[in-house]
């Protein structure tokens, strides 16, 4: 049995690998980002568009003890024609699907493995090292792509910092939920199938690191995502946002 915190998990696919990993016997702890949306017991409260509260979500996983796996479910799309700003003074978009899954990753002790649920949207992203948070030009579409994008080049970044831990992206597919909208085409249990697979998986398949999976299915996607130089530029960059540093760093 493994202790697995899954992000974002009180409703959609999250709380679907949830509801999978907890039948399979494991010790899941779910989030949500406000005491209302909480639905019952087992959960963590953090707002992840607040570095203090994503900080204070840290400290009380750490005190229901270590975690063998961490899957950053959690995601976050603006449906305003505004570029968004956090009280970090940070573009939204960016801060919850890149920055805080990096900075929760930043202040947990690490975990056997760690699912980054990613988007097939990174295909058109691009990481700006110059303009992470679109200051110069925003739109809904190019800040989501982008902030997968970086995200998976995130989750790279770690599987070759870290070789002993499995660092993977995962594109769950258009799945029918509130965020991606009710027409998508696939249920939930199909889009939590491959995220719960690699958290908990012996399959020899899911025993890898570095890698971004559809369908349980190894695939390439945006260049980027794999450049050693741009996984390190954008790591330290993120860090640095962070205040934080990584655990065994180096």
């Amino acid at each position: 049995m493994s202790r697995i915190l899954v992000t974002g998990s009180n409703d959609g696919i999250g709380a679907e690998i949830a509801r999978v990993l907890t039948g399979q016997g494991h010790d899941v702890i779910r989030h949500a980002r406000s005491a209302e949306r909480a639905d019952g017991p087992g959960f963590v409260v953090g707002e992840l568009s607040s570095l203090r509260s994503t900080r204070a979500m840290a400290a009380d996983v750490l005190r229901l003890g270590a975690l063998d796996v961490v899957v950053h479910n959690a995601g976050w799309g603006s449906k305003d024609e505004n570029r968004p700003v956090t009280e970090d003074g940070l573009e939204q978009t960016f801060q919850i699907n890149a920055l805080a899954p990096l900075l929760l990753t930043a202040l947990l002790p690490k975990p056997q493995r760690i699912v980054f649920v990613s988007s097939d949207s990174i295909v058109r992203g691009k990481i700006r090292l110059d303009d992470l948070q679109h200051e110069q030009e925003w739109s809904q579409d190019a800040a989501y792509a982008d902030s997968k994008l970086a995200m998976t080049a995130l989750a790279f970044a770690l599987a070759r910092r870290w070789p002993d831990v499995l660092s993977n992206a995962v594109h769950p597919g258009w799945v029918s939920t509130k965020m991606s909208g009710y027409e998508a085409p696939l249920t939930v249990a199909q889009g939590a199938d491959t995220p719960a697979w690699l958290a908990a998986s012996d399959d020899p398949a899911a025993l890898v690191t570095g890698t971004f999976f559809q369908d349980r299915k190894a695939i390439e996607v945006n260049p980027q995502a794999y450049d050693p130089s741009v996984q390190d530029a954008l790591l330290t960059h993120c860090l640095d946002l962070c205040s934080v540093a990584l655990p065994d760093f180096g």
